[in-house]
C-alpha cells in the first residue's frame, strides 16, 4: 500500500492497511491510523498522529512549523481525528509553545482545497471549511460549523456550533452558534439563525423556535449584557439548552461577538 516513489522516515508509525500515494514525503514521528489515504505528493511531517478512515488530498502540506515568528522548533504537534477529507492543497501548521501547543481537527470534517488551519487551531467534529477559507492562529470552530469560500477569521476569534459564515466574509469577532453571517468584519449582515442547516441536523420546531426568540432578543437589544440577562430571565428560553449554550457562548466571548451593524 505503499507506492515506491514515497519517502518515509523510520521514525514514522504507519498502520498496515494505510495507503500512501507516489511522492508522498513522510517526515518524522508521524503516526497514520488504519484506512487513511495520503494521496499523491503530499508532506507529512512533525508530530502528527492522524486517526483511521482519512482522506489527504494531493500536494497537502499536514504538520509543517507555524508561521510565527516566536516558534523556535519547540516539539509542538497536529492531532487529527477521524474519517476527515482533507483535500489538495490544504495546510495545516503545528501549534505552538507560547499557544496550545498542539492544532486539533476532529472527526468527519471536510476541508475543501486551498484551506489554511493555523498553529493552535481547534475545529470540532462535523465542520466544513470551503475553499480558501483561511484561519488565523488559535481560532476555534465548533461541531458541525459551516465556513464558506475565501473567508479569512481573524485570530482567536470563535465560530459557534451549527454556525453558518457566507462566502468572501472577514471575520474579526465570535460569530455566536446557531446563526447565519455575512459580509466584511464592519459590514456584517446577520439575517437569522441557520435554520436548514438545524433541520438537517435534526433539531426540533420547537427549539428552532426558542433560538429564533433568544436570536431577536440578543441582536435586537442595543447592549449585549442586557440582552443575555432578559434571556436567562426568560423560563421558557433559559429551559433550552441550546440557548444555555449561546448565553455561555456569549458570556465567554474575549474578542466581541459579531452584532448586526455594530460589535460589542
Amino acid at each position: 500500500m505503499i507506492h515506491p516513489s514515497a519517502v518515509i522516515d523510520s521514525q514514522a508509525e504507519l498502520d498496515a492497511s494505510a495507503e500512501i500515494g507516489p511522492g508522498v514525503v513522510i517526515e518524522g514521528p508521524v503516526r497514520i491510523g488504519a484506512d487513511t489515504r495520503i494521496l499523491a505528493h503530499s508532506v507529512i511531517t512533525g508530530r502528527t498522529t492522524i486517526g483511521s478512515g482519512n482522506s489527504i488530498g494531493p500536494f497537502a502540506s499536514v504538520g509543517a512549523p507555524p508561521q510565527d515568528l516566536h516558534y523556535g522548533g519547540e516539539p509542538t504537534e497536529v492531532l487529527i481525528g477521524d474519517h476527515n477529507q482533507i483535500r489538495e492543497y490544504v495546510s495545516i501548521h503545528r501549534g505552538t509553545a507560547t499557544g496550545r501547543g498542539k492544532t486539533e481537527i476532529g472527526s468527519h470534517c471536510l476541508i475543501m482545497a486551498y484551506c489554511h488551519i493555523a498553529h493552535d487551531c481547534v475545529i470540532g467534529d462535523h465542520a466544513i471549511l470551503t475553499n480558501l477559507a483561511t484561519l488565523a492562529g488559535h481560532v476555534e470552530v465548533q461541531h458541525h460549523a459551516n465556513i464558506g469560500g475565501m473567508t479569512a477569521v481573524h485570530q482567536r476569534c470563535r465560530i459557534g456550533a451549527h454556525a453558518f459564515v457566507g462566502g468572501l466574509s472577514g471575520v474579526g469577532y465570535d460569530i455566536p452558534p446557531y446563526i447565519i453571517m455575512a459580509g466584511a468584519r464592519h459590514a456584517t449582515r446577520i439575517p437569522g439563525i441557520n435554520k436548514v442547516g438545524l433541520r438537517r441536523a435534526g433539531f426540533g420546531r420547537e427549539t428552532i423556535a426558542r433560538l429564533e426568540a433568544a436570536f431577536r432578543r440578543l441582536f435586537h437589544t442595543p447592549v449585549l449584557a442586557q440582552a443575555l440577562d432578559e434571556i436567562e430571565a426568560d423560563p421558557d428560553l433559559s429551559a433550552c439548552p441550546e440557548v444555555q449554550n449561546l448565553v455561555r457562548f456569549c458570556r465567554e466571548s474575549k474578542r466581541g461577538i459579531t452584532k448586526r451593524g455594530s460589535n460589542e
